[in-house]
């Protein structure tokens, strides 16, 4: 009797509701340490999401640069320069703000600082990719 009692402990295990469900964590930018990592992790993930919708725009748009010079092919070459500079970027940005987050190494603070550091350089490159376009229609 008691095997089988043990064996049926598992399952009720995986029926029984999640007790951490009610105590989800979320931003609150006065808050504890753990809700303010939230808030800067959520605002990166914003700035990042309109980053990617920009840089289509730009892609679109150094494309069709590019396919003006059908009749020049030598002077092509926009769209393949753009790409490369946003690998390097990406690379520049995530290994900036790694070493931005030593400054609280080990600590809580430090996915907050790294964040808040993505999210800023993030806002400056959606700028920079704005202004990319404007200059190109002048």
């Amino acid at each position: 009797m008691k095997t089988s009692a043990l064996c049926l402990v598992p399952f009720a295990l995986l029926l029984a509701p999640p007790v951490f469900a009610e105590d989800e964590m979320k931003c609150n930018p006065e808050g504890s340490q753990a809700e303010m990592n939230i808030c800067a992790w959520d605002d990166f993930a914003k700035a990042d999401k309109e980053l990617n919708a920009i840089y289509k725009k730009a892609v679109a748009y150094t494309k069709s640069q590019d396919d003006s010079y059908a009749d020049q092919p030598n002077l092509k070459g926009a769209s393949a320069a753009l790409k490369k500079a946003q690998r390097a970027w990406i690379d520049y940005r995530d290994g900036h703000c790694e070493g931005i987050g030593f400054g609280a190494r080990g600590g809580s603070m430090e996915p907050m600082l790294v964040a808040g550091c993505q999210e800023e350089l993030t806002k400056k490159r959606i700028a920079d990719l704005k202004a990319l376009m404007e200059e190109g229609d002048q």
